[in-house]
Protein backbone atom coordinates (compact mmCIF):
# COMPACT_ATOMS: atom_id res chain seq x y z
CA UNK A 1 0.00 0.00 0.00
CA UNK A 2 0.96 3.34 -0.90
CA UNK A 3 0.86 5.71 1.88
CA UNK A 4 2.54 9.30 3.74
CA UNK A 5 3.47 10.54 6.61
CA UNK A 6 3.97 13.70 7.49
CA UNK A 7 5.99 14.61 10.39
CA UNK A 8 9.19 12.30 10.79
CA UNK A 9 10.72 12.93 13.97
CA UNK A 10 11.33 10.05 16.35
CA UNK A 11 7.81 8.70 16.00
CA UNK A 12 6.74 9.14 12.24
CA UNK A 13 10.74 8.83 11.02
CA UNK A 14 10.97 5.31 12.56
CA UNK A 15 7.13 3.77 11.61
CA UNK A 16 8.34 4.79 8.06
CA UNK A 17 11.40 2.74 7.82
CA UNK A 18 9.63 -0.46 9.72
CA UNK A 19 7.14 0.12 6.59
CA UNK A 20 9.53 0.23 4.32
CA UNK A 21 10.71 -3.06 5.96
CA UNK A 22 7.69 -4.74 5.72
CA UNK A 23 7.23 -3.91 1.70
CA UNK A 24 5.33 -1.09 1.68
CA UNK A 25 5.41 2.40 -0.25
CA UNK A 26 5.89 5.37 1.87
CA UNK A 27 5.88 9.19 0.97
CA UNK A 28 7.41 11.46 3.33
CA UNK A 29 7.39 14.77 3.92
CA UNK A 30 9.36 17.02 6.98
CA UNK A 31 10.81 20.25 6.98
CA UNK A 32 13.91 18.93 7.98
CA UNK A 33 16.47 17.92 5.49
CA UNK A 34 17.80 15.60 7.78
CA UNK A 35 14.67 13.88 8.36
CA UNK A 36 14.07 13.65 4.74
CA UNK A 37 17.28 12.51 3.24
CA UNK A 38 17.24 9.53 6.12
CA UNK A 39 13.60 7.84 4.91
CA UNK A 40 15.59 8.91 1.24
CA UNK A 41 18.25 6.45 1.98
CA UNK A 42 16.32 3.57 3.26
CA UNK A 43 13.99 3.56 -0.18
CA UNK A 44 11.23 6.06 1.06
CA UNK A 45 9.61 8.61 -1.18
CA UNK A 46 11.28 11.95 0.16
CA UNK A 47 9.11 15.26 -1.18
CA UNK A 48 9.97 18.90 -0.33
CA UNK A 49 6.76 20.87 -0.47
CA UNK A 50 2.99 19.76 -0.31
CA UNK A 51 2.01 20.02 -4.09
CA UNK A 52 5.07 16.96 -4.59
CA UNK A 53 3.72 15.25 -1.39
CA UNK A 54 -0.10 14.93 -2.87
CA UNK A 55 1.05 14.45 -6.07
CA UNK A 56 2.98 10.81 -5.02
CA UNK A 57 0.41 9.76 -3.16
CA UNK A 58 -1.93 7.91 -6.73
CA UNK A 59 -5.34 8.43 -7.71
CA UNK A 60 -7.99 10.70 -5.28
CA UNK A 61 -9.89 9.00 -3.50
CA UNK A 62 -7.73 5.51 -2.98
CA UNK A 63 -4.93 7.93 -1.11
CA UNK A 64 -4.22 7.97 2.57
CA UNK A 65 -2.12 10.36 4.30
CA UNK A 66 -0.73 10.07 8.12
CA UNK A 67 0.14 12.81 10.53
CA UNK A 68 2.67 12.55 12.82
CA UNK A 69 3.40 16.33 14.25
CA UNK A 70 3.36 17.31 18.10
CA UNK A 71 -0.73 17.58 19.20
CA UNK A 72 -2.34 20.89 19.31
CA UNK A 73 -2.22 23.91 16.68
CA UNK A 74 0.01 22.08 14.40
CA UNK A 75 -1.74 18.88 14.19
CA UNK A 76 -5.22 21.38 13.57
CA UNK A 77 -3.06 23.12 11.04
CA UNK A 78 -1.71 20.20 9.16
CA UNK A 79 -5.03 18.76 8.46
CA UNK A 80 -6.79 21.85 7.42
CA UNK A 81 -4.25 21.43 4.79
CA UNK A 82 -4.74 18.34 4.04
CA UNK A 83 -8.44 18.97 3.96
CA UNK A 84 -8.07 21.30 1.04
CA UNK A 85 -5.83 19.25 -1.02
CA UNK A 86 -8.09 15.84 -0.67
CA UNK A 87 -10.80 14.14 -2.56
CA UNK A 88 -13.74 12.59 -0.78
CA UNK A 89 -12.72 8.93 -0.52
CA UNK A 90 -9.41 9.79 0.86
CA UNK A 91 -7.85 9.10 4.32
CA UNK A 92 -6.56 11.30 7.02
CA UNK A 93 -4.56 9.14 10.02
CA UNK A 94 -3.83 11.26 13.11
CA UNK A 95 -1.63 9.46 14.99
CA UNK A 96 -0.66 11.70 17.74
CA UNK A 97 -1.59 12.32 21.01
CA UNK A 98 -4.81 14.45 20.37
CA UNK A 99 -7.52 15.13 23.07
CA UNK A 100 -10.15 12.77 22.13
CA UNK A 101 -12.72 15.78 22.02
CA UNK A 102 -10.53 17.32 18.89
CA UNK A 103 -10.88 14.13 17.25
CA UNK A 104 -14.43 13.65 17.19
CA UNK A 105 -15.18 17.37 16.01
CA UNK A 106 -12.29 17.17 13.25
CA UNK A 107 -13.97 13.66 12.33
CA UNK A 108 -17.10 15.41 11.43
CA UNK A 109 -16.17 17.90 10.07
CA UNK A 110 -14.33 15.72 7.92
CA UNK A 111 -16.89 13.65 7.16
CA UNK A 112 -18.93 16.69 5.89
CA UNK A 113 -16.05 17.05 3.08
CA UNK A 114 -16.62 13.38 2.28
CA UNK A 115 -13.30 12.26 3.76
CA UNK A 116 -12.16 9.42 6.29
CA UNK A 117 -10.58 10.37 9.66
CA UNK A 118 -8.97 7.44 11.66
CA UNK A 119 -7.21 8.20 14.94
CA UNK A 120 -4.74 6.27 16.17
CA UNK A 121 -3.40 6.07 19.66
CA UNK A 122 0.32 4.94 19.17
CA UNK A 123 2.27 3.25 21.98
CA UNK A 124 5.89 1.72 21.65
CA UNK A 125 8.43 4.91 21.57
CA UNK A 126 11.74 4.67 20.04
CA UNK A 127 11.47 0.78 20.84
CA UNK A 128 8.81 0.92 18.34
CA UNK A 129 10.75 0.15 15.19
CA UNK A 130 12.59 -3.02 16.58
CA UNK A 131 9.64 -4.03 18.50
CA UNK A 132 6.26 -2.71 16.79
CA UNK A 133 3.52 -0.27 17.92
CA UNK A 134 0.43 -0.71 19.77
CA UNK A 135 -2.37 1.14 17.69
CA UNK A 136 -5.46 1.64 19.51
CA UNK A 137 -7.56 2.64 16.17
CA UNK A 138 -10.73 4.31 15.84
CA UNK A 139 -12.87 5.51 12.94
CA UNK A 140 -14.96 4.04 10.31
CA UNK A 141 -14.76 1.17 9.42
CA UNK A 142 -14.31 1.22 5.74
CA UNK A 143 -11.68 3.42 6.30
CA UNK A 144 -9.92 1.28 8.94
CA UNK A 145 -10.00 -2.02 6.95
CA UNK A 146 -8.62 -0.29 3.76
CA UNK A 147 -5.43 0.39 6.14
CA UNK A 148 -5.29 -3.25 7.30
CA UNK A 149 -1.69 -3.31 5.83
CA UNK A 150 -0.17 -0.56 7.52
CA UNK A 151 -1.47 -1.67 10.90
CA UNK A 152 -0.32 -5.10 10.33
CA UNK A 153 3.07 -3.81 9.21
CA UNK A 154 3.38 -1.76 12.44
CA UNK A 155 2.17 -4.12 14.93
CA UNK A 156 4.20 -6.56 16.87
CA UNK A 157 2.27 -8.99 14.25
CA UNK A 158 -0.19 -9.16 12.31
CA UNK A 159 -2.82 -10.31 14.79
CA UNK A 160 -1.84 -8.74 18.08
CA UNK A 161 -1.46 -5.47 19.12
CA UNK A 162 -3.70 -3.14 16.83
CA UNK A 163 -7.46 -2.50 17.08
CA UNK A 164 -10.30 -0.84 15.99
CA UNK A 165 -11.92 0.84 19.22
CA UNK A 166 -14.75 2.09 17.92
CA UNK A 167 -15.79 5.51 15.93
CA UNK A 168 -13.88 8.66 15.35
CA UNK A 169 -12.19 9.50 18.85
CA UNK A 170 -12.11 6.08 20.53
CA UNK A 171 -8.69 5.46 19.80
CA UNK A 172 -7.59 8.98 21.13
CA UNK A 173 -9.78 8.33 24.03
CA UNK A 174 -8.09 4.66 24.94
CA UNK A 175 -4.37 6.26 24.66
CA UNK A 176 -5.14 9.22 26.67
CA UNK A 177 -6.71 6.05 29.28
CA UNK A 178 -3.49 4.14 28.12
CA UNK A 179 -1.03 7.47 29.49
CA UNK A 180 -2.96 7.84 32.40
CA UNK A 181 -1.96 3.93 33.77
CA UNK A 182 1.73 4.45 32.54
CA UNK A 183 1.78 7.84 35.03
CA UNK A 184 0.69 5.88 37.56
CA UNK A 185 3.10 3.01 37.20
CA UNK A 186 5.92 4.92 36.43
CA UNK A 187 5.02 7.20 39.66
CA UNK A 188 5.05 3.87 41.85
CA UNK A 189 8.55 2.24 40.49
CA UNK A 190 9.59 5.84 41.31
CA UNK A 191 8.71 6.01 44.17
CA UNK A 192 9.34 2.11 45.95
CA UNK A 193 12.91 2.75 44.78
CA UNK A 194 12.96 5.68 45.97
CA UNK A 195 12.26 4.33 49.47
CA UNK A 196 14.66 1.66 49.14
CA UNK A 197 17.59 3.87 48.23
CA UNK A 198 17.11 6.01 51.26
CA UNK A 199 17.11 3.10 53.42
CA UNK A 200 21.12 2.90 54.20
CA UNK A 201 21.14 0.88 56.90
CA UNK A 202 20.53 -2.20 54.30
CA UNK A 203 22.90 -0.72 52.02
CA UNK A 204 20.20 -2.48 49.10
CA UNK A 205 21.80 -2.96 45.54
CA UNK A 206 18.83 -1.17 43.14
CA UNK A 207 19.98 -3.24 40.07
CA UNK A 208 19.62 -6.37 41.80
CA UNK A 209 16.04 -5.60 42.77
CA UNK A 210 15.13 -4.54 39.72
CA UNK A 211 16.91 -8.00 37.99
CA UNK A 212 15.11 -9.92 40.19
CA UNK A 213 11.79 -7.95 40.41
CA UNK A 214 11.97 -9.09 35.88
CA UNK A 215 11.60 -12.84 36.84
CA UNK A 216 7.98 -14.33 38.26
CA UNK A 217 7.25 -11.05 40.46
CA UNK A 218 4.00 -9.66 40.00
CA UNK A 219 5.45 -6.13 39.01
CA UNK A 220 7.51 -7.06 35.98
CA UNK A 221 6.29 -4.89 33.22
CA UNK A 222 8.25 -4.01 30.13
CA UNK A 223 9.02 -0.40 32.49
CA UNK A 224 10.31 -2.73 35.29
CA UNK A 225 12.66 -4.45 31.79
CA UNK A 226 14.08 -0.44 30.87
CA UNK A 227 14.40 0.92 34.20
CA UNK A 228 16.37 -2.82 35.39
CA UNK A 229 18.92 -2.32 31.74
CA UNK A 230 19.33 1.56 33.26
CA UNK A 231 20.72 0.45 36.80
CA UNK A 232 22.34 -2.65 35.11
CA UNK A 233 24.73 -0.09 33.13
CA UNK A 234 25.37 1.66 36.31
CA UNK A 235 23.83 4.94 34.80
CA UNK A 236 24.03 8.03 36.79
CA UNK A 237 21.56 10.18 37.03
CA UNK A 238 22.69 12.69 39.00
CA UNK A 239 23.34 14.68 35.70
CA UNK A 240 19.27 14.97 35.45
CA UNK A 241 16.56 17.31 36.48
CA UNK A 242 13.96 16.45 38.29
CA UNK A 243 11.76 18.06 35.63
CA UNK A 244 8.77 15.31 34.23
CA UNK A 245 7.13 16.67 31.43
CA UNK A 246 3.56 15.96 30.64
CA UNK A 247 1.67 15.71 27.38
CA UNK A 248 -1.55 16.01 28.11
CA UNK A 249 -2.81 12.88 28.32
CA UNK A 250 -2.76 12.66 32.70
CA UNK A 251 -4.75 15.62 32.82
CA UNK A 252 -6.92 15.18 30.27
CA UNK A 253 -7.95 11.18 31.87
CA UNK A 254 -8.66 13.28 35.60
CA UNK A 255 -11.28 15.53 33.78
CA UNK A 256 -12.63 13.22 32.06
CA UNK A 257 -12.75 11.02 35.03
CA UNK A 258 -14.23 13.93 36.86
CA UNK A 259 -17.06 14.77 34.33
CA UNK A 260 -17.83 10.73 34.84
CA UNK A 261 -17.86 10.51 38.77
CA UNK A 262 -15.19 7.58 38.62
CA UNK A 263 -12.67 7.81 40.88
CA UNK A 264 -8.48 7.88 39.62
CA UNK A 265 -6.92 8.80 42.72
CA UNK A 266 -3.49 7.03 41.48
CA UNK A 267 -3.03 9.08 38.48
CA UNK A 268 -4.34 12.22 40.04
CA UNK A 269 -1.88 12.02 42.48
CA UNK A 270 0.83 10.87 39.58
CA UNK A 271 0.04 13.83 37.39
CA UNK A 272 -0.03 16.34 40.15
CA UNK A 273 3.56 15.10 41.24
CA UNK A 274 4.55 15.88 37.47
CA UNK A 275 2.95 19.12 37.93
CA UNK A 276 5.60 19.76 40.86
CA UNK A 277 8.85 18.81 38.98
CA UNK A 278 8.13 21.26 36.53
CA UNK A 279 8.59 23.94 39.04
CA UNK A 280 11.58 26.17 39.53
CA UNK A 281 10.13 27.01 42.76
CA UNK A 282 6.91 26.10 45.00
CA UNK A 283 4.76 28.96 45.81
CA UNK A 284 2.69 26.61 48.45
CA UNK A 285 6.35 25.83 49.47
CA UNK A 286 7.62 28.90 49.99
CA UNK A 287 4.57 30.03 51.88
CA UNK A 288 4.93 27.23 54.16
CA UNK A 289 8.45 27.82 55.06
CA UNK A 290 7.47 32.01 55.51
CA UNK A 291 4.21 30.55 58.04
CA UNK A 292 6.59 28.24 59.92
CA UNK A 293 9.45 31.20 60.63
CA UNK A 294 6.34 33.52 61.76
CA UNK A 295 4.95 31.45 64.09
CA UNK A 296 7.83 29.94 65.31
CA UNK A 297 11.14 31.46 65.03
CA UNK A 298 12.46 28.76 62.99
CA UNK A 299 15.42 28.94 60.87
CA UNK A 300 14.30 28.92 57.03
CA UNK A 301 16.44 28.25 53.80
CA UNK A 302 16.92 31.34 50.81
CA UNK A 303 17.64 30.75 47.38
CA UNK A 304 21.53 31.19 46.68
CA UNK A 305 21.45 30.23 42.97
CA UNK A 306 18.73 29.69 40.89
CA UNK A 307 17.96 26.76 39.50
CA UNK A 308 19.39 26.01 36.18
CA UNK A 309 18.32 23.60 33.10
CA UNK A 310 19.38 22.32 29.84
CA UNK A 311 17.61 20.33 27.00
CA UNK A 312 19.08 17.19 25.59
CA UNK A 313 17.71 16.72 22.51
CA UNK A 314 15.62 13.86 21.41
CA UNK A 315 16.61 10.56 19.91
CA UNK A 316 16.21 10.83 16.52
CA UNK A 317 14.71 8.71 13.69
CA UNK A 318 16.93 5.53 13.09
CA UNK A 319 19.24 5.59 16.20
CA UNK A 320 19.45 2.54 18.06
CA UNK A 321 17.13 2.59 21.20
CA UNK A 322 19.86 2.22 23.61
CA UNK A 323 20.61 6.46 22.84
CA UNK A 324 17.91 6.97 25.12
CA UNK A 325 19.77 5.20 28.14
CA UNK A 326 20.81 7.28 30.57
CA UNK A 327 24.38 6.65 30.60
CA UNK A 328 23.68 8.27 26.91
CA UNK A 329 22.24 11.67 28.45
CA UNK A 330 25.59 13.34 28.42
CA UNK A 331 26.83 12.38 25.21
CA UNK A 332 23.33 13.41 23.43
CA UNK A 333 23.94 17.08 25.60
CA UNK A 334 26.62 17.52 22.66
CA UNK A 335 24.61 15.95 19.50
CA UNK A 336 22.88 18.70 17.18
CA UNK A 337 20.06 20.35 18.15
CA UNK A 338 16.84 19.40 16.97
CA UNK A 339 15.11 21.84 14.65
CA UNK A 340 11.57 20.96 17.22
CA UNK A 341 10.98 23.50 19.98
CA UNK A 342 11.53 22.16 23.81
CA UNK A 343 8.00 22.13 23.67
CA UNK A 344 7.74 20.09 21.07
CA UNK A 345 10.47 17.66 22.43
CA UNK A 346 9.67 17.60 25.59
CA UNK A 347 5.56 16.64 24.26
CA UNK A 348 3.95 19.30 26.31
CA UNK A 349 2.14 20.79 22.64
CA UNK A 350 -0.96 18.96 23.46
CA UNK A 351 -1.75 20.24 26.87
CA UNK A 352 -4.16 22.44 26.02
CA UNK A 353 -8.20 21.19 25.90
CA UNK A 354 -11.38 21.81 24.57
CA UNK A 355 -13.33 23.98 27.14
CA UNK A 356 -16.85 22.84 28.10
CA UNK A 357 -18.01 26.36 26.39
CA UNK A 358 -16.34 25.16 22.63
CA UNK A 359 -17.82 22.40 22.92
CA UNK A 360 -21.40 23.43 23.10
CA UNK A 361 -20.59 26.78 20.72
CA UNK A 362 -19.47 23.71 17.96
Amino acid sequence: MNIGMIGLGKMGGNMVLRLLQGGQQVVGYDRSEEALANIESHGATATRDMDAFIAALGEPGNRAVWVMVPAGEITQSVIDDLAGRLAPGDIIIDGGNSNFHDTQRRGEALAARGLHFVDVGTSGGVWGLKEGYAMMIGGPEEAVERLRPVFETLAPAKDRGWGRMGPSGSGHYVKMVHNGIEYGMMQAYAEGFELMQAHKDFNLDMAQIAELWRHGSVVRSWLLDLTAEALKNSADFNALSDYVADSGEGRWTIIDSIELGVPTPVITLATQMRFRSQQDVSYQGQMLSAMRRAFGGHAVKTIETPKQEGLVPEVQAGEHPSAAAPENIPAAATAQASPQSAAQQLGETGQNRVTGDQKGNE
